[in-house]
């Protein structure tokens, strides 16, 4: 017999370090990821990863300070966020 468990990804608490990012999931797991997966949270201070609020009834985090968006499944599933590639300014690269 076979039995599958359906647990939806909600994050009930998250913790910003220097080096990772921490999500305390609502069904008792702790997820984390390399702080290096958010360059918007490696950028910022210590103030700004202190300021988030956890969105979409705990699917995902938000930091309206830095306007950084996180998902529980995102970070389970690995998907760091791409840096945005610069411009060329007059045909420098």
């Amino acid at each position: 017999m076979n039995t599958v468990v359906k647990t939806e990804l909600r994050i009930k608490e998250i913790e910003v370090t220097e080096d990772t990012i921490t999500a305390h999931l609502t069904d008792g797991r702790t997820i984390s990821v390399p702080l290096v997966w958010s360059w918007r949270l490696a950028e910022a201070t210590p103030e700004q990863r202190a300021n988030y609020e956890i969105i979409g009834d705990g699917h995902g985090v938000h930091w309206p300070d830095i306007d950084e968006d996180i998902s529980a499944a995102g970070m389970l599933y690995g998907m760091p966020a791409p840096r945005p590639k610069r411009e060329s300014i007059a045909g420098f690269a």
